[in-house]
């Protein structure tokens, strides 16, 4: 849910309290609006993810895009929203390999989800 919706532009934050109730998978994916190839192009970028580079958008281990206050709020809203499971960490960063990249997401999931 988190990526998906920040690469159109939308708030996970606003769209999980739009959902309360209605939410029953969480994804830990986040995801950088790249300045520079944004503001000339805009967010609606299709550009294969494989050249990282040239993209307005991509999808980057979890605090790399997000702060992690700001994942702290967001499973806070989840949880007041009703949802109370697993995550699952989907992990698509082109810019680091695939182990540093779940383990800089798992370190970032640790410090912003309540135990």
């Amino acid at each position: 849910m988190t990526a998906h919706l920040m690469i159109i532009g939308a708030e996970p934050i606003a769209s999980a309290r739009a959902l309360k109730g209605c939410i029953y998978h969480v994804h830990g994916k986040d995801a950088r609006i790249e300045k520079g190839e944004s503001d000339i192009n805009g967010i609606c970028d299709w550009k294969e993810v494989f050249v990282p580079a040239e993209r307005s958008w991509n999808y980057v281990a979890v605090g790399c895009g997000k702060d992690l206050q700001w994942w702290k709020e967001f499973f806070s809203v989840v949880r007041m929203m009703g949802y109370n499971d697993y995550v699952s960490l989907d992990m698509e960063d082109q810019t680091m390999s695939v182990e540093a990249g779940v383990q800089t997401s798992v370190d970032a999931l640790k410090q912003t989800l309540s135990r």
